[in-house]
């Protein structure tokens, strides 16, 4: 048994064929690029959308290249955990949305990596279908969707639920994304459908009459409104 193990252990992986790595690494490519697509178009995170969806494509491709490697060579996998063990990746992910996006970009590499493309096409196709169905009552308003941010420096007690009271009195939806609130700071941030571009000037003048020293930005679903 001892024998037995050292030569499992000492066996080398197989060889990968090149000709199937190759095509699933441009299938990794065309999935990667389309999820960036997806969420630039339907995402809602306050971030820089375009740029960090350029960060798809090379993180699928890796997590693809890494799978196809290690799969067939325990030697290769037990390195990869102490490889993983000793670099530590620090990223600034603030938005669930975000995390999400990214764990479906590893989801991708690792399919394809392991050879499922069937599987991995498939289970693409649901999220993707998902995805779109559910964006689907919004479409309408998607082009007067706008994130809308909120900051004082003097807040004053329950003065957010005066806020979200004069946002509900002009906008046809409000959903809260974010807030931070402290003694000194007051930072909240929405996400508003506007049906009429008066209500955001009189939706700003009431907001300033209970501080006037509030900081207001709207930005559009896509850029700088």
């Amino acid at each position: 048994k001892t024998q037995t193990l050292k030569e499992f252990l000492a066996t080398q992986g197989t060889q990968v064929d090149i000709t199937g790595f190759i095509i699933n690494l441009l299938l990794a490519a065309i999935l990667a690029y389309f999820l960036g697509l997806l969420y630039k178009k339907y995402g809602v995170t306050l971030s820089n959308r375009d740029s960090f969806s350029h960060n798809f494509i090379m993180l699928t491709m890796t997590t693809m290249l890494i799978i196809s490697i290690v799969k067939s060579s325990l030697a290769l996998s037990l390195g990869l955990v102490g490889a993983l063990s000793i670099v530590r990746f620090r990223a600034a992910i603030k938005e669930p949305e975000e995390l999400s996006y990214l764990f479906l970009a590893i989801a991708i590499g690792l399919g394809l990596g392991a050879n499922q493309r069937v599987t991995t096409l498939v289970a693409f196709l649901i999220i993707v279908t998902i995805i779109y169905m559910r964006n689907l009552p919004h479409k309408s308003n998607l082009e007067q969707s706008l994130n809308l941010i909120i900051s004082s420096n003097n807040p004053k007690q329950y003065e957010l639920d005066k806020y979200v009271d004069i946002l509900k009195n002009h906008f046809a939806a409000v959903k809260l994304i974010r807030i931070e609130d402290s003694s000194e700071m007051l930072e909240a941030s929405f996400l508003i459908e506007v049906d009429d571009y008066q209500n955001i000037k009189q939706c700003t003048g009431e907001l300033k009459q209970i501080n006037s020293s509030l900081n207001i930005t709207y930005l559009d679903n896509k850029g700088l409104v």
